[in-house]
């Protein structure tokens, strides 16, 4: 019989304990079918093929839509710049292109049109002066010129109507009176011929000026007042 207080031998496949600490026993792999053992407290858990690793004690984990380093969130009410889209504070270079000046053969042409157009009185001369005053140097000064002549002859042929109105019937009104009624016929027919004295006036000075435009030589009418500067 065996004394139950002895000590047991030692076991020959035992490593000896070494400067007094435990030892350990690797961990065992599961065998096929079962499930894994959970770590034991404070030993890091290995993760497993496609999961993320947990961030480590004192790291933040990142977050979706995180803004980068340096870039400041859109506040509310806001939009996010788009890409390619130019931040605020710079000049737009995009500009619509404004009237193109004309050529020197387009300069002559239309200056030329603001005198012959006053044949049919102030409306040409006004358009091609609104138009193409900035466009041409000539052009603007004998559309200017053209203009006012129109301007002045508008006044002219109104007081000149007027005129030959008043004058006419007084005259047809003596005559009449005095019994000459032969005469009423030949005098109306002259106070009308006089009433036409201004548009043909336009018409001659205004075929001169386009003339002379024409040949590259600026034209400037008799008699003009110049309400244009």
């Amino acid at each position: 019989m065996t004394d139950p207080n002895a000590p047991q031998p030692a076991d020959p496949n035992q490593q000896p304990n070494t400067h007094g600490q435990p030892s350990q026993t690797p961990p065992q792999q599961p065998e096929y079918g079962q499930q894994p053992q959970p770590p034991q407290y404070g030993q890091p858990q290995q993760p497993q093929y496609g999961q993320q690793q947990p961030p480590q004690y004192g790291q933040q984990p990142p977050q979706q839509g995180q803004q980068p380093y340096g870039q400041q969130p859109p506040q509310y009410g806001q939009q996010p710049p788009h890409q390619g889209q130019q931040p605020y504070g710079q000049p737009q270079y995009a500009q619509a292109p404004g009237a193109q000046p004309l050529t020197p053969q387009d300069d002559k042409m239309w200056a030329m049109w603001s005198h012959f157009g006053g044949v049919l009185a102030i409306l040409p001369s006004l358009i091609i002066y609104l138009v193409f005053k900035d466009r041409g140097p000539f052009v603007r000064q004998e559309a200017k010129e053209a203009l006012n002549w129109q301007i002045t002859f508008l006044i002219v042929s109104i007081a000149w109507g007027i005129i030959i109105g008043i004058l006419s019937g007084i005259v047809v009104t003596s005559m009449i009176a005095g019994g000459s009624f032969a005469a009423i016929g030949g005098i109306s027919a002259l106070f009308s011929l006089l009433s036409w004295l201004p548009y043909i006036l336009n018409l001659i000075f205004s075929i001169i000026g386009g003339v002379k435009v024409k040949g590259g030589q600026p034209y400037r009418y008799p008699v003009n007042f110049r309400f244009i500067k």
